[in-house]
């Protein structure tokens, strides 16, 4: 969708100017995203490597669903109605999808702690390395399942078991977009391995944009069917 005539005059027709505009958005999408999920995460540096920390780790993650819903709420704005306030859309977007963000995103980091805990015991519980296979596939599922979830939850008002079943639904109707999410979580996964996991967490306001133009064919569909 091309900015409108008044996002034009606020932004500036110029490339310098709508350049500066484009790094104001992601310094500050950057930002608020750390502020408001990620700060939590600077403990886990500090925790031991003791397993019993998964469920710590996972209560320090659950700030970062909202963060990263509200992320791409406003990565929307950026793509359709551009102009010098992105503070103000993040924070609306946060408003408006914390808690139904939270209603579906809390079980799924706890799904995923039990993965984490269950793949940190196998060898003490004697069994077999194709369990650990299994679950380390059913984790990969979960996390593409939860992308989708976060990109329809932050662009419209669904009810928790909708919101599962469309994500569920679209993981299977929309390979191409299946494939590409698989592939944002390679990224992430190579992110941490060859720097850091910190460096992920900076850089995951730029990677909810890759989100919501990777999800943008589910989001078109969903908006076009459940909505008037």
């Amino acid at each position: 969708m091309a900015p409108r005539r008044d996002d034009l005059d606020e932004v500036g027709a110029g490339p310098l100017s709508r350049g500066a505009a484009a790094v104001l958005w992601v310094l500050t999408i950057c930002a608020l995203v750390l502020l408001t999920g990620g700060l939590p995460l600077t403990l886990v540096p500090f925790l031991t490597g003791d397993a019993a920390n998964v469920w710590l780790v996972a209560l320090l993650v659950v700030p970062m669903g909202p963060a990263l819903a509200a992320a791409m709420f406003t990565w929307r704005r950026f793509i359709e109605e551009r102009d010098l306030r992105p503070a103000s859309h993040f924070l609306r977007g946060y408003r408006l999808n914390a808690f139904d963000v939270l209603r579906w995103w809390v079980p799924t980091v706890a799904a995923l702690a039990v993965i984490a805990f269950s793949l940190a015991h196998i060898d003490t519980a004697g069994l077999p390395a194709g369990y650990g296979i299994v679950l380390i596939v059913i984790a990969v599922a979960v996390l593409m399942w939860a992308v989708l979830a976060l990109a329809l939850s932050s662009h419209l008002s669904l009810r928790t078991r909708d919101v599962a079943r469309l994500s569920a639904y679209y993981l299977a109707a929309k390979p191409l977009v299946a494939v590409g999410v698989l592939s944002l979580l390679v990224l992430c996964v190579g992110i941490v391995l060859f720097t850091s996991d910190w460096v992920l967490v900076m850089l995951s306001g730029l990677l909810a944009f890759a989100v919501v133009t990777t999800t943008e064919p589910v989001v078109r569909d969903a908006t076009a069917r459940f909505t008037a």
